[in-house]
């Protein structure tokens, strides 16, 4: 692919359902991983239901490259960092064609080489969710204004969170990669998890308090407790850490390994959220969103077509992580 090139690299047609999904190749450029986008498109709709910087879909955010191993997504680096391979294995159905693209928004000729493994049926119905992928980004976040007394932040509406998803429709919420990097001293992951559900949001989109499920903790929503672990082997099928903030354990105590770039994900394949109208998945930034930093984002869920419009793309400069 050359620079501003936009191919098809999949084109099905029929009904089926996509199995598996591998992708190897790169570019000679740094953060080519947020600069090519990855596009998929369900029954020959005209706006995708996937639309992710091709690192962030493949569980490692802030352009970054590694190894991780979960049950739907891995990457694994063998001699070069500009050559992962990478692997997809949430079934994805349609019903009328698919189609896969790749976007490359970079300034050097992307080079990539990949199969789809599908399976054809005669038919798949319209009220099998298909599969939809999103990709956010707030940075900085907004800090909240704190007590001038010093007492307790407290939060009570949810309204001041970062948004992982909003989606409207019906169908259920399968997990996220967060990828975070502290801008100031402290741990950023104090805040806790809120996900509103149908009746706790009204017509107006106006957040009803408490929420469907309230967590108690960033580091507990991606199930683990007391901050993040930051080995290199901190992932598992469901949860993990994909990009851990500091080179090794003696680094944990120190600012830096606390600032770094983390990339972490929760997939609930086999504890879904469903929703019938709407669904908000939210979590603060900071103990009641007290910290400004770097948040981006990927959400997977399968819903029932047509499917609201996702926020506009950013431009390459607003996508690429920070020094």
């Amino acid at each position: 692919m050359e620079p501003g090139e936009t191919i098809r690299f999949a084109q099905l047609s029929g009904a089926g359902v996509v199995r598996h999904i591998w992708l190897g190749g790169g570019a000679e450029e740094a953060d080519y991983h947020r600069k090519v986008l990855l596009r998929m498109y369900w029954d020959g709709e005209e706006s995708p239901s996937v639309e992710v910087p091709l690192g962030d879909f493949f569980g490692i955010g802030h352009a970054a490259t590694g190894d991780f191993f979960s049950l739907p997504l891995s990457m694994y680096v063998a001699d070069s960092s500009t050559r992962p391979t990478r692997n997809c294995w949430f079934p994805m159905p349609y019903g009328d064609g698919a189609t896969f693209e790749l976007v490359n928004e970079g300034i050097t000729p992307y080079r990539h080489y990949f199969y789809v493994d599908y399976e054809e049926h005669p038919t798949v119905p319209d009220d099998i969710g298909r599969f939809h992928a999103q990709w956010r980004r707030e940075n900085p976040t907004e800090p909240v204004a704190q007590p001038a007394d010093g007492s307790e932040v407290k939060n009570l509406s949810g309204t001041e969170n970062y948004v992982v998803l909003d989606a409207r429709g019906r169908g259920q919420y399968v997990g996220c990669v967060l990828s975070v990097q502290g801008l100031s001293p402290g741990w950023w992951g104090e805040g806790d998890d809120m996900v509103f559900v149908d009746d706790d949001i009204d017509e107006n989109g106006s957040l009803k308090w408490p929420p469907s499920i309230h967590g108690t903790g960033t580091e507990d929503f991606i199930n683990f407790s007391y901050e993040f672990p930051v080995r290199d082997t901190a992932y598992g099928l469901y949860y993990g850490v994909s990009l851990p903030g500091a080179a090794h354990q003696n680094d944990w105590a120190k600012l830096s390994g606390k600032s770094n770039q983390w990339s972490v994900y929760r997939f609930q394949i086999q504890d879904p959220i469903p929703f019938q109208r709407r669904i908000m998945v939210t979590c603060e930034h900071g103990h009641g969103n007290d910290r400004a930093d770097d948040w981006s984002s990927v959400a997977y869920w399968y819903q029932l077509e047509p499917h609201a419009g996702f926020p506009q793309m950013p431009p390459v400069s607003d996508r690429l992580p920070r020094a």
